[in-house]
């Protein structure tokens, strides 16, 4: 039998239960660990303290030091962040505390230059519709990363708990402690979960800006009932329900399905199956995948925990009503027993069961039957790497024929939430044709990516320099699926999201 890492008493047994293993023998032992943990972060004035020592001891003339101090800062600033916006959400009662506006990306006008000339894509441009204008004057002092921005920075690993190795059982430690406390305490004890929570909702919703939102909404709403948390169940266990419940009444209130995309008149689609559309569907970015579930948890669960992140699972759940949803993400995903899922959901252990059968079913009618086709792996294979380079260097280098040997011939391309779809290598090289060559109304000016990672995927962020301008600004990020060495499908997303991945919504542009 294991022992607790904080009291050193027995954990409870797990006869018959798979793949994880408890750290710690309660909610209060795993409270106490998070307080004692370097780096958690959990008490605001520790943590004010660290930072001020941090910023006393920088060393500029020291580089690799220097930057290496300052990206540990970082994170404890936005650590910092965390806890003050949940806690002055708490005392304000609430979610509207504002965010920090992201620079404008210069997307064009879809509309301005022919049918296709607002696609995103391999090299093209941000589709969203929102014409911004394109400042002349720029300067490389005007090229920041963006301050401030939620998810912006270095990877949070503060935020890091037992996610899928915590047992769903009761503990009053907790329950002491939020009746003793005020919304400071309340913050320091919800943080934790604060990552493992908006990943649950973006499971749930499909979006990683409404997932953003939910949480939020999820932690106001925990703190307005705090005295109704009687320690029955696990404080994780009454943060799933309260977020669980805010996802269904959204999804209740925003009623939308999939559905397949339609021709766009003047634009060549190829000969395949119109794809499913998902308007809503964004990418999230792998650096927080640590949130999801920590290393101790096992092999099996780390399997668990990516596949259920990838686009293609993603959007075949999003076909299943809300409810059979969130009782499949709570049973298959997070392991929650039937008793304890039927609990947080207000539903009988029959129903839940029932349910669960259906949502099985329907998800097999979606997915595809090799999981080579959609599993994910852990990072990027060294022939992902291979195809992730020459992919930036094509687009680069304007060279089609680079471009057009990288796809798979019935490679598909879709660019949410905008009605571009293309179903063929001869449909993406015939929009690739135009916006790589300078000569077309529909080049766009110089590339730069930056290699990323999506929703267990490789991934490039693309920045345009028009011509004119002297600032290469975010178009879009690609995520790709590579099967048998080839790119089969790859999915454009809009680029307001690349703080949440680390990177720069501008980058220096090249004179000339």
């Amino acid at each position: 039998m294991g022992v607790c890492r904080s009291c050193g008493g027995p954990l409870p047994g797990r006869e018959g239960k798979r793949g994880r293993v408890s750290l710690y023998c309660s909610a209060a032992c795993r409270q106490r660990a998070y307080r004692g943990r370097q780096g958690a972060g959990g008490d605001a004035r520790e943590l004010i303290e660290r930072i001020g020592r941090r910023v006393r001891g920088l060393a500029p003339e020291l580089p690799e030091p220097f930057y290496h101090e300052v990206t540990g800062l970082a994170g404890d600033v936005g650590r910092l962040r965390r806890i003050a916006q949940t806690a002055y959400q708490a005392a304000l009662g609430s979610t509207s505390v504002p965010r920090p506006e992201a620079p404008a990306t210069g997307a064009i006008d879809p509309g301005a230059t022919g049918a296709a000339s607002g696609t995103t894509g391999p090299g093209t441009a941000d589709g969203g519709g929102r014409a911004q204008a394109v400042p002349e004057d720029v300067t490389d002092r005007d090229v920041t990363e963006p301050a401030g921005v939620p998810g912006a920075g270095a990877p949070e690993p503060e935020s890091v708990t037992d996610a899928g190795v915590m047992e769903w059982e009761g503990d009053d430690g907790v329950a002491d402690l939020m009746r003793d406390g005020d919304e400071w305490e309340f913050a320091s004890l919800a943080e934790p979960y604060r990552g493992e929570l908006r990943v649950h909702c973006y499971r749930m919703v499909g979006s990683y800006d409404d997932a953003e939102d939910l949480v939020q909404e999820a932690l106001l709403k925990a703190w307005r009932s705090r005295d109704g948390f009687e320690g029955r169940a696990s404080f994780r266990a009454w943060l799933y329900k309260i977020a669980t419940n805010v996802c269904l009444d959204f999804l209740r209130r925003n009623s939308r399905r999939p559905a397949r995309y339609t021709p766009v008149p003047g634009m060549e689609h190829g000969d395949g199956e119109p794809p499913v559309r998902i308007t809503w569907l964004q990418p999230y970015p792998d650096r927080m995948l640590a949130e999801v579930v920590s290393p101790e948890a096992g092999p099996e669960s780390l399997v668990v925990a990516r596949e259920t992140l990838e686009l293609v699972f993603l959007a075949a759940i999003q076909h299943l009503p809300p409810r059979q949803r969130a009782v499949l993400i709570l049973r298959d995903v997070l392991e929650c027993p039937a008793a304890r899922t039927a609990e947080l959901l207000d539903m009988s252990v029959a129903s839940v069961n029932s349910a669960l059968q259906r949502a099985r079913a329907a998800l097999r009618e979606r997915m595809p039957e090799r999981r080579g086709e959609w599993g994910p792996s852990a990072e990027t294979s060294p022939e992902e790497m291979e195809i992730l380079r020459r992919y930036m260097a094509a687009a680069v280098a304007g060279d089609t024929s680079m471009m057009a040997r990288m796809l798979a011939e019935d490679v598909v391309l879709t660019m949410p939430p905008n009605p571009y779809w293309f179903t063929s290598r001869d449909a993406v090289m015939t929009l690739l044709a135009r916006t790589f060559d300078p000569a077309s109304p529909e080049w766009f000016g110089r590339w730069r990516h930056l290699p990323t990672r999506a929703n267990g995927r490789p991934a490039v962020a693309g920045y345009v320099q028009r011509p004119g301008t002297r600032v290469y600004r975010a178009q879009n990020i690609d995520v790709l699926r590579v099967v048998d060495g080839r790119i089969a499908e790859i999915t454009t997303f809009e680029p307001h999201l690349l703080p949440a991945f680390g990177l720069p919504l501008t980058l220096p542009g090249e004179a000339g």
